[in-house]
């Protein structure tokens, strides 16, 4: 070789595919000839020329005589392989029991809990996909536009379906069904037997657009004509004993809107679970328009309006051509309407100021979070018990190197075991869920089941396998990868970093876990608060129930008969719902000679005597309702809240105009208080008097409650024979009006439980595995007379700093969480320091608590079998 050799640099290309192809016995000789050839080209011709016949000699070299082999005996090999990194993993397993148990008690409770999440993700996610045509279909909206405010509603004209179908192209189809006020109710009657109905008044294509499957009758024709009605398979069960013999029998229906006959039709199958909508009698929409003209104008906002848009249709266009179309027929240019995909409205149904702004998409959002943090929670524990144990492995990767293993065969041992531990995992995972899912569904008011199980194998496989990849990557990747001569002569460093990774771990860890303790303390307090808070009316001891009949005659017969009864205080009624607080109304004007004056929204509950002093609002001005005044639909009380918006100095007697051709004065005021749930700000009411509504309000003597509604029972069915009974305590309702948070906060609660073992768990490994490698540190400052105090303390401080860290991180990115959260109620608690002191200090404590058991255990060793450790 020339002088000059050591400065010759050939084509690095073709050096290099040289070296991946060439077997290694030859490269060494062939790569030293062929950079003496080069040497040689150099001296005869250009260096262009000579890079030219230097490729082509490589190419030449790459035949089969030379060529390393890449296949042949491999399948046996590799199988073998496999079967020997199997039995080791198991005796990884055997000989570390504890660190075992931990990894796997933890990913597999993480697994289960992330499964159950998903399940229930899912579950929320499909509600309403159910329709056949669902990407077509599409629910009409409108914004209603007064006072510098929006309204979003989601009914509309009876007239609009018919005229949107016709005037516009894009619409394949249109519905219409009656909106959820004008539901027709109450009780059908079949051979002396009554029972409670919830039915849907709906155009005679409504089985054709929606798919509710028709299991007998002709879905064009069940609901023809008005004297038909078609019910669910459940209902046709309950009444007359099989679906069969249903068809062509008569029922009597008596409800609030109509009293009459109808001949059932047909049978369709109910709702299924994912149905928002649940009903078990469909009849024609024409009963509603015969019972209340209003049904079938264009002022009249009574039905809600499904469209069937023709494939490829443009939705944003299409909002565009519809926005102003009400004004035509309306002569109000206040109305916009626009379309939100049907399947949409249950996730996406919260409008403020006619913009989309959330709804149940907060909680599915909330929980795929909180799954994908215990999730986090779990696969940290796994990789740092994982990277701490493979540390104790650098001789045996020495070993296994110096007797001839490649790196390529490290990789899959390590990897091996990893995905191993993680697909155990995953069966432990499975039967959990299976074991606790009958109480999470009892938690979350689900009916989930794992029948459809082989949606979920291959995500959750998948998921598992990456765990156990990105768990055993540290030791796969990074440990396979040093010389055996350093790592068995002892000179492989401890690795700083490898400690610094795991602190880093321990610190993500138990910042989610300290963001799930500021969760669960602000989610129950918020819950308390919304179950204590004076809500200016009196909840206790008052039931509430409907009379669902037709007959408008005066209540007072009946409350005469009740106040006979010794365990009744008082009674009223109204009309409406008083804890839905849907009943509003525009329309009303005060000023006289004020153009702008002439169409105020208002809430406007309409109650009858006696509704003040039963429920216990206070009168602060002025009266009640008194028949001694003979006060009817001209009388109204104000809130505070009204007087103040309509910035009245003596709102006692102040006329008040509503529409055209009604006045009516104000005769008192009462104290504000929370109409509806505390989701809404209190807004200005205006009460108007109504005698005949039909929800009741009975106040009990409190100590014979019981006994008192078996009597108002007996009342009610002498009153209004055939009707159903069904009381309910009014504080009952109002926590119902909190459903979903109180669903929120026991899963929070349990999911928040589940995040802080699991870390405790991780801890508990971590302080296991760093106690027995300061073993020998431990036994020597024992004999020169160290305290088990200052043990403890040595072993327990480096997890103090990284818990204190972890918990600094923590506590803002909690703070905007909750902050965020309570948004959603127009009254909250106040984020007071304390919250954030609790959670802090909880997490201090659990790690102190978990790490002492290891510390303590190891403090009290004894010193001598602590210097004979290994």
């Amino acid at each position: 070789m020339s002088k000059n050799s050591s400065h010759i640099n050939p084509p690095k290309w073709s050096t290099r595919l040289l070296r991946l192809f060439l077997r290694g016995q030859y490269l060494e000789e062939i790569q030293g000839d062929l950079e003496e050839i080069y040497d040689d080209l150099l001296g005869k011709y250009s260096k262009s020329k000579a890079r030219r016949i230097y490729h082509l000699e490589v190419l030449k070299l790459i035949r089969p005589s030379l060529i390393r082999k890449f296949s042949g005996s491999q399948k046996l090999n590799n199988f073998g392989m496999f079967k020997h990194n199997l039995l080791i993993s198991i005796r990884s397993f055997q000989r570390h029991k504890t660190t075992f148990l931990i990894n796997l008690l933890g990913l597999s409770t993480g697994l289960a809990a992330t499964l159950l999440i998903l399940l229930w993700v899912q579950d929320e996610r499909s509600v309403d996909t159910f329709h056949e045509k669902n990407d077509q279909l599409y629910w009409v909206m409108s914004n209603f536009s007064i006072n510098n405010d929006v309204n979003t509603w989601n009914y509309t004209s009876g007239k609009l379906a018919e005229a949107l179908l016709n005037d516009f192209p894009e619409v394949e189809d249109a519905v219409r069904v009656g909106n959820d006020f004008f539901r027709p109710r109450g009780t059908i009657a079949f051979d002396e037997n009554y029972f409670e109905a919830n039915g849907l008044f709906a155009s005679p294509n409504f089985f054709e657009v929606m798919t509710y499957e028709m299991l007998i009758g002709d879905p064009e024709k069940v609901i023809a004509d008005k004297g038909s009605v078609t019910i669910s398979d459940e209902y046709a069960q309950s009444i007359f004993g099989s679906i069969e013999s249903a068809l062509g029998k008569t029922i009597s229906w008596d409800n609030r809107i109509f009293s009459k006959e109808f001949i059932v039709s047909g049978v369709f199958k109910a709702p299924p679970k994912n149905a928002s909508k649940r009903f078990n009698v469909v009849l024609n929409y024409e009963n509603l328009v015969e019972a209340d003209e209003w049904a079938d104008h264009w002022n009249g906002g009574y039905a809600q309006t499904y469209l069937l848009l023709k494939q490829g249709t443009d939705v944003d266009a299409f909002n565009a051509k519809i926005a102003d179309y009400l004004t035509i027929n309306t002569d109000s240019d206040r109305f916009q309407l626009f379309v939100q995909q049907y399947s949409k409205n249950y996730l996406y149904g919260k409008y403020e100021s006619g913009i989309q702004t959330g709804g149940r998409i907060d909680n599915v959002r909330l929980f795929t979070y909180i799954a994908i943090f215990i999730l986090a929670i779990a696969c940290i524990n796994f990789m740092n018990l994982s990277t701490a144990q493979a540390s104790k492995k650098l001789k045996e990767v020495g070993v296994k190197k110096a007797i001839g293993a490649n790196r390529t065969a490290l990789i899959f041992q390590f990897l091996c075991e990893s995905i191993l531990l993680s697909i155990i995992a995953l069966v432990v995972a499975v039967g959990l869920v299976m074991l606790v899912l009958p109480q999470f569904n009892h938690i979350s008011g689900k009916e989930l089941t794992l029948i459809s199980w082989k949606e979920y194998i291959l995500p959750a496989l998948s998921l598992v396998l990456l765990t156990g990849f990105v768990a055993g990557s540290y030791p796969a990747f990074y440990l396979s990868r040093f010389k055996p001569v350093t790592v068995l002569k002892g000179k492989f460093s401890n690795l700083r970093g490898e400690e610094w990774i795991r602190k880093g771990l321990v610190i993500v860890q138990f910042s989610l876990s300290v963001i799930f303790i500021i969760g669960v303390i602000v989610i129950n307090k918020q819950i308390d608060f919304t179950q204590k808070k004076s809500l200016g009316y009196d909840r206790e001891a008052i039931i509430t129930f409907r009379e669902a009949g037709s007959d408008y005659s005066s209540p007072q017969p009946f409350f005469d008969e009740l106040m006979k009864i010794p365990g009744v205080l008082s009674t009223a009624n109204m009309s409406g719902d008083f804890l839905a607080a849907d009943d509003n109304n525009s329309g009303f004007s005060w000023i006289e000679g004020t153009e702008d004056d002439d169409n105020h929204l208002f809430d406007s509950p309409k109650v009858g005597y006696n509704f003040i002093e039963t429920l216990g609002l206070e009168i602060v001005e002025g009266r009640s309702f008194s028949r001694d005044f003979n006060d009817g639909v001209g009388s109204i009380i104000l809130n505070e809240a009204a007087v103040e918006y309509m910035e009245l100095e003596n709102p006692i007697g102040t006329k008040v105009d509503w529409g055209d051709d009604r006045e009516m004065e104000v005769i008192g005021v009462v104290k504000d208080f929370q109409y509806g749930s505390l989701h809404k700000k209190i807004e200005p009411l205006i009460i108007q008097f109504r005698e005949r509504g039909k929800q009741y309000f009975i106040k009990l003597r409190p100590g014979s409650e019981q006994e008192t509604i078996a009597q108002v029972e007996k009342v009610f069915q002498d009153v209004f024979p055939g009707q159903i009974f069904s009381p309910s305590l009014l504080a009952d309702d109002y926590k119902s009006l909190y459903d979903s948070e109180n669903k929120v906060a026991d899963l929070s609660n349990y999911m928040a439980a589940i995040a802080i073992i699991v870390s405790c768990l991780g801890l508990f490994g971590l302080a296991a595995f760093t106690a027995e490698r300061k073993t020998k540190e431990i036994g020597i400052r024992k004999i020169l007379g160290a305290s088990q105090l200052i043990i403890f303390q040595l072993l327990t401080n480096v997890f103090t700093k990284t818990v204190a860290i972890a918990i600094l991180i923590s506590v803002p990115i909690g703070y905007y969480i909750a902050n965020s959260w309570l948004q959603n109620f127009a009254y909250s608690i106040e984020l007071s320091w304390w919250i954030f002191a609790i959670a802090a200090i909880s997490a201090m404590l659990l790690a102190w608590f978990t790490v002492g058991i290891q510390t303590i255990k190891a403090a009290r060793q004894n010193p001598v079998d602590s210097l004979r450790a290994e």
